[in-house]
């Protein structure tokens, strides 16, 4: 009676990297992105996209017969664009440079031209390619939105003294108005090579690497990625990058205001019929309240709050990856959210895993098995 025990022993993970292994930073990068700007995608139905956009709580900033864009209410670019193409598939994403001296310098550094972005979004840019072959863009001197009224954070009788007096506590029935966008995971079959890329090219650094159980003298298979801002905090992760067969986008989150914001726009999703694929949980690394849903496309979209905020004074934490070290609580991770529900998505990785494995990359039959004990955990 009266003993405490600790419900994330093992869990949450201090420890740093052990000698030898990767430092999570580049010794000299080009330059230093300070946050990302936004995603693109192409799809043939933007009628049909903007409809669940607008469920999932954006505002279109510009519309026309061939692209929207998705803004959130906070002062910045659009989160998302979504240009008509033939099929759906992930563009790439847009990172924010410091300055423009920074994208002519990365220019240089990469014998590419500096561009002038479209006047809809204002701007100039370098557009590299990661050794997957995806464009990466470094945009500067973009339009930046003014601030749209939002969801106001709530008032909580939670402990002493109580502030809400006198008044009720009623969510508003409405979608879970998204306040910018946070970050993007995408999944590489030449995982160390990417990442060695984005953290010399763009400055990130890393927070938190994963490594599969019992294979950890073979190096991390997952890192999440934030901006370096010096002194300044940055989410705890801006980008996130993890070993599979096949190079894809995973999932991007977007900001709302509260748990409340998130369970209420929840409910106006499913109304709508929208696909739920895993929540509401807590994230271990990151922090971040979560929830997430199918986009109509299939693309999985996080609705995320409550996240961590670290400076450049913090080393990468080392964790073993497991499907139940997903979350500090909520339901377990859905078989949709793990890419193992059938689906012609899953199917197409089942594909990309016999693929992988006949071709010279990180993905082996060890790591296979390491992935396979990840979705067994």
């Amino acid at each position: 009676m009266g003993h405490e025990v600790d419900g994330h022993k093992n869990m949450h993970v201090d420890q740093g990297a052990l000698p030898g292994e990767h430092p999570g930073k580049a010794t000299d990068p080009i330059i230093k992105v300070r946050d990302i700007a936004w995603l693109e995608f192409r799809k043939p139905d933007l009628a049909k996209a903007e409809a669940f956009a607008v469920a999932f709580g954006f505002t279109v900033s510009l519309r026309t017969s061939e692209e929207i864009h998705l803004r959130g209410t906070h002062i910045g670019s659009p989160c998302v664009i979504i240009r008509r193409g033939k099929r759906t598939r992930f563009v790439g994403a847009a990172f924010a440079a410091a300055e423009d001296a920074d994208v002519v310098r990365l220019a240089e550094a990469t014998d590419q031209h500096v561009h002038r972005l479209p006047d809809t979004l204002g701007g100039i840019a370098v557009t590299l390619t990661d050794p997957s072959g995806q464009p990466v863009q470094i945009v500067s001197g973009y339009t930046e939105h003014p601030e749209l009224p939002g969801q106001d954070a709530h008032t909580y009788n939670f402990g002493d003294p109580r502030n809400r007096i006198n008044a009720t506590q009623r969510p508003p029935h409405q979608p879970a108005l998204i306040q910018r966008l946070g970050h993007v995971v995408l999944q590489r079959v030449d995982y160390l090579e990417n990442l060695n890329w984005y953290l010399h090219h763009l400055g990130l650094i890393v927070s938190d690497f994963l490594y599969y159980d019992g294979q950890r003298d073979r190096g991390p298979v997952m890192s999440f990625i934030r901006c370096d801002r010096g002194s300044i905090p940055s989410d705890h992760h801006t980008l996130a990058m993890t070993l599979g067969p096949s190079d894809r986008y995973v999932h991007s989150a977007y900001q709302v205001t509260d748990l409340d914001a998130i369970a209420a726009g929840g409910e106006f999703l499913t109304e709508r019929g929208y696909k739920h694929s895993w929540g509401i949980g807590r994230h271990i690394q990151g922090s971040q309240l979560f929830d997430y849903w199918r986009d109509p496309d299939g693309f999985l979209v996080e609705h995320f709050s409550d996240g961590d905020m670290f400076d450049s004074s913090l080393e990468p934490g080392w964790a073993p990856m497991t499907a139940s070290g997903l979350a500090q609580w909520g339901p377990p991770a859905s078989k949709d959210f793990l890419g193992i529900a059938p689906s012609r998505a899953s199917l197409h990785e089942l594909k990309s895993i016999l693929s992988s494995l006949r071709n010279d990359n990180e993905f082996d039959t060890e790591r296979l098995r390491g992935l396979m004990k990840v979705a067994s955990s």
